[in-house]
């Protein structure tokens, strides 16, 4: 019996013994400002900067392959400890928010026919390529709000998705979740948008939705830098965003909407006090 006991005991001693030399041998030298700027870091983790999670632009951040100024959810605030860890200047990168670019709802676009699957888009979009009968509208089921990190989507009543501009962090994962790519991310400071993702012709677009682009060019007419007609559908000119509002009273189907004013019928989402500015940034 003692035998034994001795023995295992040899045994483990070795083993540690061993386990220990190996980790000193295979160690791998983690820069301490990587650890710094990891503390720094939100840790949602959300893919904003480009990559999967905190730790891997942590790492970019301190071998130079990536910018300080990408991590949108951690803000001005966590740009400057970065940029104080880092030893450079912080120059913060235009701050961007995803918009839906539909205001389709169940009561304002017709269905082709009537869902009962998984209340997912990439599963409904599937079928037929999906219910809506617009290619591009918002299909309501709540793919974005689940892959939002940060509860900055709802759905409405009547199957709308609708993105909170002061909670938005600009991460993308609700563009990326979007199978009929309805999200656009558009620059914070302009909030003047064509709220419509349909390429088809204007007659089309008028049996099947009643808030849809009907590329009639009032827009550019009214606002000829800040509006640009695209395959049938307006677009604003972000460069020149400031002059987009005159052209909302003007559109015959209300699909221009400026979020200074609200959101889309049927959002809970209160009017942005200061749609320009996000908690903890510099004005």
């Amino acid at each position: 019996m003692l035998a034994s006991v001795l023995t295992l005991g040899g045994i483990g001693l070795f083993a540690a013994i061993a386990l220990g030399i190996a980790a000193k041998k295979f160690a791998v030298e983690v820069d301490p400002r990587e650890l710094a700027i990891l503390e720094v870091l939100p840790g949602a983790n959300c893919g904003a900067c480009g990559l999967p999670g905190c730790g891997g632009y942590a790492k970019a951040i301190v071998d130079g392959s990536m910018s300080p100024n990408l991590c949108t959810p951690g803000g001005s605030d966590c740009l400057e400890k970065i940029a104080h860890i880092m030893g450079v200047e912080a120059i913060s990168a235009d701050p961007q928010v995803a918009v839906v670019c539909c205001q389709g709802d169940n009561q304002k676009a017709s269905q082709k026919y009537r869902y009962l699957g998984l209340e997912d888009c990439n599963a409904a979009q599937k079928i037929a390529d999906g219910p809506k009968t617009c290619p591009g509208g918002c299909l309501g089921l709540g793919s974005c709000v689940r892959a939002c990190p940060f509860d900055a989507i709802e759905i409405t009543a009547e199957g709308l998705a609708v993105i909170n501009r002061q909670k938005c962090t600009g991460c993308q994962k609700c563009v990326a979740s979007c199978p009929r790519s309805v999200i656009k991310m558009t620059p914070l400071t302009a909030t003047t948008h064509v709220l419509c993702n349909s390429t088809d012709k204007g007659g089309v677009v008028r049996k099947y939705c009643q808030v849809g682009c009907i590329a009639c060019q009032i827009c550019k007419k009214t606002a000829p830098e800040a509006y640009q007609i695209d395959n049938f559908l307006a677009q604003v000119n972000y460069d020149m965003a400031h002059e987009a509002e005159v052209a909302v009273e003007k559109c015959p189907t209300r699909c221009i909407r400026d979020f200074s004013t609200g959101y889309p019928e049927g959002s809970s989402f209160a009017a942005p006090t200061v749609p320009t500015k996000k908690p903890g940034q510099a004005a």
